[in-house]
Parts: C-alpha cells; sequence; structure tokens
C-alpha cells in the first residue's frame, strides 16, 4: 500500500517538472534532395587556386566528388542533376555515367533534369532513375558522325608547303595539312572507333537503361534514324519519362518524395558540395597586392598519400601552357617537376597519372616515360576522353593501365615534318639566300621541302623513335604481366587507334575503370589500407596570376591568343592547326592521326 503511494507522488512530481513536455516534441522529418549542375567542358587538371585565375571553377573530378559526397550524406535522400550542354569526350562520360550508378547503388534515386537535349546530355541523363526535359525543349538524338577537317587547299592558297613522313600506315596525323582527303587506312580505323562508339555507347547504352521499354538494338537504331525529336515526341518514342519545366518539376519530385520518406518538409540544397565563392574586397588597398600573391600551396599532412599527376593536352617540351585555342599543353618540364615532387615527397607511397592527351612531341614524351620510368614508387595511369600516341608512350611506363571503355587511345607510331613557307614569303617579298656546308645543313629550313637525301636521313631518324616506342611498349606490357610478341604488338602499332573497350580486348591497357579504380589499384600496390580512402595530393599546382604574367612578358611562351571575333564553328574547325602550331619547332611527333572528336 505503501509502495502505491509512492508511485502516485512519483507520478505527480514527473508532471510538474518544469520543460517537460518540450523535451517530448517530435521534430519534423526533411527530406533533402542535392541539386548539382552538370554543363561545359569540365576540364581535367584542376583549377588554379589564383582567386583571379580559376579558384571558383570546378574541374571534373570535383564534379564527381560532389556526387559521391551527396551519395555518403545521410541527410540527403535524392540527387536532382541539371544537364545543360555538356562538352565532354566519350571516356569522361562514361566516368561520369559510372558516378551516377554508383549513387543508385546506395539506394537513392537520381532524377534528371535536360534543359538543352544533346546526346551527350541525354546519355548521361540516362544513367538515372527518371528523364524529364521541357516541353520546348529536343532530344538531338540523330546519331554519330566523325568530322576530319583537311587545310592542303588552303595552305596551297598562301603558299605554304606541308612535307611530312610517317612511319605506320595508319599513322595519320600529317594528312590533314598533305591530303584533301582521308587515305583509305586512315578512313578504316576511323570507320572501326566509329563503329564501336555507335554500336556500344549509344545504341546498347540506350538499350540497357531504357529496359522497362524493351528496346531491340534494331529498334533503337530505326528511332534514331528517325530523329531529331521535340520533347514530346520523345516521350511518345519511350526516351523520356516526363515533360515539365524545372520548378513544376521539382514540385512534383517533391511530393513523391515526401511520399515515399514519410516526411513532412522537402528541401532541395542547391549546388549541393560547391565551394563557395571568396568575394575579393577592392575596396581594401591590401586586395591587389594579395591577387598578385603566389597562390597558397596544397596544404599535406604527415599521412600517407598518393600524388595524382595530370597530364593534359598537347605534349611539348618546356613548361605547361596554354595554346592559340586557350587548349592546354603538357611541358615536360613542368610534369617532370611535378613527378619529382612525387618521388621526393615521402609521404607520397604511390602515384597515378592521369592522362587527357593526343600526343605530342616525341622528345618531351620520352623526357616523360623516363622520369615515371625511375620512380622508386608504384605508378598507375588512368586515360581519360584521350590517351594517344604520345599519350599512350608516357603511359607505358606504369605498372597498371586504366581506361574507360571509350577512351581512345593507341597511335603507337610516329610522324614528322616541316611547313615550307618559302612560296608564302615570296608572295609577301621575301627572299632569302643560303650559303651551307654539309649535305644536310637546312634540313629544317622553313624555306623549302625535304631534298630526296633530306629526307632519306629524316626517315632514318623516324624510324630510330618507331623502334624506341614498340621495344618500350612491349616491356611496359611485359612488365603488367602481359604475354605479347613484338611481332603481336606491330599488328596493333603502326598507328592504330583503339576505343578502350578494342584495346583491353588487345592487351593495350589491363583495366577498363575510372580514375577512382586506378587511385584504388595504387593503394594496393603501395600496401595502404583497403578500408581507408588516401589522402590525395594533386599536381602539378596552379600558377598564380603574377607568375603567368612574368612568364609571358619574359618571353618564357608567347602571350596566349584567342579569336574572339571567329564564330564558335569556324574555330572548331581550325582547331585542327592546334597541335602543329604547339610543335612547329619539334621534328619528330607521336601524335593522334587528326583531331578525331565524334559527336
Amino acid at each position: 500500500m505503501s509502495l502505491h503511494r509512492y508511485a502516485i507522488v512519483l507520478a505527480g512530481f514527473a508532471v510538474v517538472l518544469p520543460g517537460r513536455a518540450e523535451e517530448t516534441k517530435v521534430e519534423k522529418k526533411v527530406v533533402r534532395m542535392a541539386h548539382i549542375k552538370l554543363s561545359g567542358s569540365l576540364e581535367e587538371a584542376p583549377p588554379s587556386s589564383d582567386p583571379l585565375l580559376g579558384s571558383f571553377n570546378e574541374h571534373f573530378q570535383s564534379k564527381l566528388d560532389r556526387i559521391r559526397k551527396a551519395r555518403q550524406d545521410a541527410n540527403i535522400q535524392a540527387l536532382y542533376l541539371q544537364l545543360d550542354g555538356l562538352d565532354i569526350g566519350w571516356g569522361k562520360l562514361d566516368e561520369l555515367r559510372r558516378a551516377i550508378a554508383d549513387f543508385r547503388k546506395s539506394g537513392k534515386k537520381v532524377y534528371a533534369y535536360l534543359e538543352s537535349g544533346s546526346t551527350k546530355d541525354y546519355l548521361a541523363a540516362l544513367a538515372c532513375d527518371e528523364v524529364c526535359a521541357p516541353e520546348s525543349t529536343w532530344l538531338m538524338l540523330t546519331g554519330l558522325r566523325a568530322e576530319v577537317s583537311f587545310y592542303k587547299d588552303l595552305f596551297e592558297k598562301i603558299g605554304v608547303q606541308a612535307d611530312m613522313l610517317q612511319m605506320g600506315d595508319y599513322k595519320s596525323a600529317a594528312e590533314p595539312y598533305m591530303r584533301k582527303k582521308m587515305s583509305q587506312p586512315a578512313r578504316e580505323q576511323l570507320t572501326s572507333v566509329l563503329d564501336d562508339y555507335f554500336e556500344n555507347s549509344l545504341v546498347q547504352c540506350i538499350v540497357h537503361s531504357r529496359r522497362s521499354k524493351n528496346f531491340t538494338a534494331e529498334q533503337v537504331k530505326k528511332l534514331i534514324d528517325e530523329g531529331p525529336y521535340t520533347a514530346r515526341a520523345a516521350l511518345k518514342a519511350g526516351f523520356l519519362d516526363r515533360i515539365a519545366y524545372a520548378e513544376e518539376y521539382q514540385d512534383q519530385l517533391k511530393t513523391v518524395l515526401k511520399n515515399q520518406q514519410k516526411a513532412e518538409a522537402f528541401t532541395l540544397v542547391k549546388d549541393y558540395g560547391k565551394a563557395e565563392k571568396k568575394e575579393i574586397d577592392f575596396s581594401n588597398p591590401f586586395a591587389f597586392f594579395k591577387l598578385l600573391a603566389a597562390p597558397s600551396k596544397t596544404r599535406t599532412s604527415s599521412h600517407p598519400k598518393i600524388a595524382v599527376i595530370y597530364a593534359t593536352g598537347v605534349i611539348t617540351t618546356g613548361k605547361s601552357q596554354q595554346g592559340i585555342f586557350d587548349i592546354e599543353t603538357v611541358g615536360s618540364t613542368t610534369l617532370l617537376e611535378a613527378i619529382r615532387q612525387a618521388e621526393k615527397d615521402e609521404t607520397v607511397k604511390a602515384i597515378v597519372l592521369r592522362v587527357d592527351s593526343p600526343g605530342g612531341s616525341a622528345l618531351a614524351s620520352d623526357l616523360i616515360w623516363n622520369e615515371l620510368r625511375c620512380s622508386k614508387k608504384p605508378i598507375v595511369a588512368s586515360m581519360s576522353d584521350t590517351a594517344a600516341s604520345g599519350g599512350y608512350y608516357i603511359s607505358m611506363a606504369a605498372q597498371k593501365i586504366f581506361a574507360e571503355p571509350s577512351t581512345l587511345t593507341g597511335s603507337i607510331g610516329v610522324v614528322g615534318g616541316k611547313l615550307a613557307i618559302g612560296g608564302t614569303l615570296n608572295k609577301i617579298g621575301i627572299t632569302t639566300e643560303t650559303i651551307s656546308r654539309g649535305a644536310h645543313a637546312g634540313i629544317f629550313s622553313i624555306d623549302k621541302p625535304f631534298s630526296d637525301s633530306e629526307r632519306k636521313a629524316m626517315r632514318k631518324l623516324m624510324q630510330d623513335m618507331y623502334d624506341q616506342f614498340l621495344d618500350k611498349a612491349l616491356a611496359g606490357r611485359h612488365k603488367a604481366g602481359k604475354k605479347m610478341t613484338r611481332d603481336q604488338l606491330v599488328k596493333l602499332a603502326g598507328g592504330r587507334i583503339w576505343t578502350g573497350r578494342q584495346a583491353k580486348e588487345n592487351g593495350l591497357i589491363d583495366e577498363l575503370g575510372t580514375l577512382h579504380d586506378a587511385i584504388a589499384a595504387a593503394r594496393t600496390l603501395a600496401d595502404l589500407p583497403a578500408d581507408k580512402e588516401p589522402e590525395l595530393l594533386q599536381l602539378p599546382q596552379g600558377k598564380g596570376f603574377l607568375d603567368s604574367l612574368l612568364e609571358e612578358m619574359g618571353g618564357l611562351h608567347a602571350p596566349r591568343m584567342r579569336l574572339p571575333s571567329l564564330s564558335p564553328a569556324l574555330q572548331h574547325k581550325l582547331r585542327g592547326l592546334n597541335g602543329l602550331l604547339q610543335l612547329r619547332g619539334e621534328p619528330v611527333w607521336l601524335m593522334l592521326p587528326y583531331r578525331v572528336e565524334i559527336e
């Protein structure tokens, strides 16, 4: 009886405790959807940390990192991808689709909103759970084409003669300057690559991604032949899931997600994971000096790390810079410094070489290859959109090579020569007289083409370089554990290009995978813990505004040139000259045939 009274007293005491009612209040459940916009070229190398040169820009991997962050964030229940004019290659497209697929494996949904319906925007969207577009857009699903521009007629009009030689029937990098149309070997290999992209990267991608529609490959090809589509027609054909404007679609998803998660509130996290822009206070007299200061160096810890070294653009001797069309170059001096920095850093346990390059200077490629070969640390190569010719050459030093299924690689061959502009000089009233000693003293004179004797000497030089390329490629494959004879390699060489899928089948690379996969392999080779993400050191580090300015003023390289008055289409046509202009001082090139772009 006394116990009963005691219980009543305790119960009464509990009722009058201050603040007790507030403690039992239930918080509203909120469902959050991360928003990430994907548009533009998404450059491979990290941007400069300089506040004036691009600290606010994002590169490709930073976009993927934001997707991975959303996947791991317990406060995020879905992902909303806004796709608007992706200008990336097929290798990056593969990697982007893989990142989206990995996100979906977490059990969270991904919703794609197409602002413009380019083929690559659509293929990225197909990796998502649902695809929506506004009624006014169109789906440019019309197939693929490879365009090659030729400049021989232009050169003839201005008095220039391209005198080029090549090692390998398929090594057609110089053809645009010497021919008016493709050679048969060039057409054969480009057709093979285009067929691989069309069948696997486009048609099969649609078949597998739209399984609910039960498309066959032949049905998809027929639908492609009937394109392009308005949004309504695309919905009817089964290419889209919804038609709505962005705000309407977000409202629809709000209702869906709240019901799914049994939530009372919804939040769209705009620009999820994006670094905040730091405003520069120009009213502060010290702000200008901050701009001129060197960018802050990447802070490193004492923890074990993996160095990711980016080789992006045409490979040249000297320092990395920007080309005439604002295209990056891979300077051998810059890359060697980065490799040595990683080698000397005791906390760096392995190196991942990230390559997105069509090749370039044979000398520069060999210098980079040798520096990597001499490294005592495990090296893994990761190929992005392109790693061909010189891009493949520098990858040969790796113990393992990863590529995307649609990476363009191979092109084991050599091309070299010069532009003889004597005719142009004569047209503008410049004449030249020479006195020389030695049969080949004028071999690289810009006044006239090679003589028969000079051409023979050049062929000898290039044959030796080609033999070196084959020997080192074979040694690299043996180092990676591939059983391959020289005769087998020769059949794959001669300048032939391959997609990542084809290269894997032929043994030119080791695995199909992303940069993340390559880092995981490097971690294994370095005996780093498998259950912990390694710290990354990204190299080379970007230059500051003052450094760039002083380099140009000091004549280290020509000031950057842009052609703003030309239409984008015309600039696109002229970009094929970029490699030629960048390598005009180099006698022997390891260069991808043409400027290969398949759209």
